[in-house]
């Protein structure tokens, strides 16, 4: 399944990678929430409130990280989001008004499964 994880660099800014999650892979996990709704520090950069997969049920959006690279999300498409230090993201609404999703809330230790997809990065 195609992936994009967030993460920090050393320097504590966000960068992405593109990539896929293996078919049959099985992630430790805490918990997970379901959310339609969407908080102030949502809509400015932020660095995500913690390790987390989101699942983008219904929606557009376009992420932007601190080095000012974009890709699209929507659904079909995982997010990894581990840049929990420094600037973070930001993202805005292509299409709608709606951004329905999961949070699957992971192991801090568990290893997120991601394949970097190579000629992409």
């Amino acid at each position: 399944m195609r992936a994009f994880r967030i993460q920090n660099d050393t320097f504590g800014k966000s960068f992405f990678e593109e990539g896929v999650l293996p078919e049959h892979f099985n992630l430790k996990s805490n918990h997970f929430f379901i959310a339609t709704g969407i908080e102030n520090y949502q809509k400015r950069q932020h660095p995500a409130p913690r390790y987390q997969y989101v699942v983008t049920l219904k929606g557009k959006l376009e992420f932007t990280t601190s080095d000012n690279k974009s890709f699209i999300l929507e659904p079909g498409i995982l997010l990894i989001a581990k840049d929990t230090e420094g600037e973070g993201h930001s993202w805005k609404l292509l299409d709608g008004e709606e951004w329905h999703r999961i949070y699957i809330v992971p192991d801090q230790d568990a290893d997120d499964g991601f394949i970097i997809n190579e000629d992409k990065n």
